[in-house]
């Protein structure tokens, strides 16, 4: 179950160069970024005897392993790769590839997030179900902003 974090990570990360890096060094800096950042983070918090599971801080459904792991990496990338071609220059416009693509990527997130949250409960419980909800809310009050 959590090596599924393990493989969304990255995808969140690599939306920061879209456009900026080609496929050969991107997984070259994936796999290096798993082993040097990933899984040091992963153990500290989930991993027995981990510092930060020890000093009380808790993760539910990957907010600190994956989600500020994923945040802080991918502005530091887009930083380091610098802007898109042609980003800032008049008539330069940048749109979707594919919009069908696009919601159905949407789509299959939304049902990766209840998976993930509902999953994190470690059962079908109270618990779950809350996450689930809450998944749910937060994202229809997100999509209202």
């Amino acid at each position: 179950y959590e090596l599924t974090f393990a493989i969304i990570t990255p995808a969140l990360i690599s939306g920061s160069f879209a456009d900026r890096m080609r496929l050969g060094p991107m997984l070259v800096f994936i796999g290096l970024w798993h082993i040097l950042v990933y899984c040091p983070i992963t153990h500290s918090m989930w991993g027995p005897g981990g510092f930060l599971l020890s000093a009380g801080i808790l993760d539910f459904a990957g907010g600190n392993v994956v989600h500020i792991a994923a945040g802080i990496s991918g502005l530091m990338s887009s930083i380091v790769v610098g802007k898109r071609t042609g980003y800032g220059k008049e008539g330069a416009t940048f749109h979707p590839h594919n919009i069908l693509l696009s919601v159905l990527g949407a789509s299959l997130l939304w049902v990766g997030w209840i998976g993930f949250n509902g999953g994190s409960a470690g059962g079908s419980n109270k618990l779950s179900t809350v996450a689930i909800l809450n998944t749910n809310v937060s994202a229809a009050t997100a999509s209202l902003s």
